[in-house]
């Protein structure tokens, strides 16, 4: 029995619950026949599932918009969804190497995850939304929104659980973009390039990139993510530096003047306006978050084991606070300078959200019991204190940032590339191989598409946020 069966049989009658919805009998009846039975053929199966799915968007598209159902349009329009995606999940955990294999060529071809969700619903109709079908809900409320692009977080939850295919994936996301490679040249000579959102400049032997978001304490949103991976890209592929360093701009805001903040994390405002895609999660902690903890991969593989990344020790400056995804970016620093004023959040039980790759690294600084007391109860940390410490590598009095920041360039400088780099990997092996990544991230997919949709979410923005009341 497979588990779009199971969810059949262990609720209520189907047609029932579907026909008190006000949706017509005979399309309900046509739908539920449609269920195929799966088998190990991906042609068949892609046919017969593809005809599930299309049939079921169009019952949904017969309900009214989500905020304008009754209870009971909108408990038939989640009984058409997870009967869906039960079936998706079914049938990639027959085929999804097959489907992967065929949208990279054999795995010869490199796919960004935001381009490979897209390429999967051309390959296969109705198995991830198409960007008309996201378009759809642009502009809508988060509260307003279906949560069609849960499918995109079955779907490469599903690739990253294979573990060839969700290497090669992991392996995609690792190389440099086409913007940084576009205008790597522009930077070597000029040593400097602004970004908007971020900026990333030769000081010395350090390339030192800054988050710029200053109306919003240096949150993160989809204003930032392409423009922060390109200068972490170039920071990385600059020849003429051997360190890297992530900073945060100064701000717009009266209660810290014109000072640095490191990042408030996600833009919890525009992510209850529902401006945060999904795919935004995947590309942020695949991408530029992990090749910071990784580097650069080229045409090797990256794995710990073959050494083929290309990439220098990070040094963190942390002034004020990291809050949630800013504390996320500290786990994959190698050493951070931090202002004793300075503190440490990882709020994910009032937004509602997995704090990236935090699940998986915090315990190695801090141990178990203070890693869920910050992720699943609140608990802050001052850098200048014992659990403070046990992140942060050099605690500085406020406004001696810069200067601690300089002493530990020049510590790593003169160690030479080489030795950080097969000293990362050293570490690494033993810590966080690429394949356990890979792992985690196959278990992130799901759950945080799942998390980025709930209801909960919202009402949590609401409670601890006051979401509602504030402006773009």
């Amino acid at each position: 029995m497979d588990a779009s069966t199971k969810v059949m049989r262990s609720g209520p009658n189907p047609a029932e619950l579907l026909s008190r919805s006000g949706l017509a009998q005979k399309t309900v009846t046509a739908w539920l026949k449609a269920q195929p039975q799966l088998s190990k053929n991906f042609p068949r199966d892609a046919a017969s599932c593809g005809k599930f799915w299309r049939l079921g968007a169009d019952l949904a598209a017969k309900l009214p918009k989500k905020s304008k159902r009754t209870a009971e349009q909108q408990a038939a329009a989640e009984f058409i969804g997870r009967l869906s995606r039960g079936l998706r999940e079914e049938f990639l955990l027959r085929h999804v190497d097959a489907i992967y294999r065929k949208l990279t060529n054999n795995r010869t071809k490199f796919v960004r995850a935001e381009e490979l969700v897209y390429d999967a619903a051309k390959l296969v109709p109705g198995l991830t939304p198409t960007r008309k079908e996201l378009a759809a809900e642009d502009g809508l409320m988060q509260s307003e929104k279906d949560g069609v692009e849960i499918d995109q977080g079955i779907f490469l939850s599903n690739v990253l659980g294979h573990p060839e295919s969700g290497m090669h994936l992991c392996h995609a996301m690792l190389r440099p973009v086409p913007t940084a490679l576009e205008k790597l040249e522009a930077y070597l000579k000029a040593g400097v390039l602004d970004l908007g959102t971020a900026k990333v400049e030769r000081m010395g032997k350090a390339s030192v990139v800054t988050m710029q978001n200053p109306r919003y304490l240096n949150a993160e949103d989809e204003t930032t993510i392409g423009p922060t991976e390109t200068a972490v890209d170039l920071a990385m592929l600059d020849p003429l530096t051997e360190v890297g360093v992530l900073r945060g701009g100064p701000v717009d805001h009266p209660k810290y003047n014109g000072r640095r903040t490191f990042s408030t994390g996600i833009n919890l405002t525009h992510l209850y306006r529902g401006k945060i895609s999904f795919l935004w999660y995947m590309r942020r902690d695949m991408g530029f978050i992990n090749k910071i903890f990784r580097g650069i991969a080229g045409d090797a593989d990256p794995d710990e084991l073959r050494g083929g990344t290309q990439e220098k020790c990070w040094i963190a400056g942390l002034d004020a606070y990291a809050i949630g995804g800013g504390c996320q970016y500290l786990l994959a620093m190698d050493y951070i300078v931090a202002a004793s004023d300075a503190y440490m959040t990882l709020p994910a039980r009032k937004e509602g959200i997995i704090p990236g790759v935090a699940n998986l690294r915090m315990p190695r600084f801090t141990g178990d019991r203070i890693a869920r007391q910050a992720i699943l109860m609140d608990k802050r940390i001052d850098c200048d204190s014992p659990e403070g410490r046990m992140i942060c590598d050099a605690i500085v009095p406020p406004g001696e940032v810069d200067a601690g920041i300089k002493r530990a360039v020049a510590g790593f400088a003169g160690s030479g590339v080489v030795s950080a780099a097969g000293n990362r990997r050293a570490l690494r092996v033993s810590e966080e191989p690429l394949d356990l990544f890979r792992r985690y991230m196959a278990v992130y997919a799901r759950e945080q598409a799942y998390c980025h949709f709930s209801p909960a979410l919202i009402a949590n923005l609401e409670k601890f946020w006051n979401a509602a009341q504030r402006k773009l």
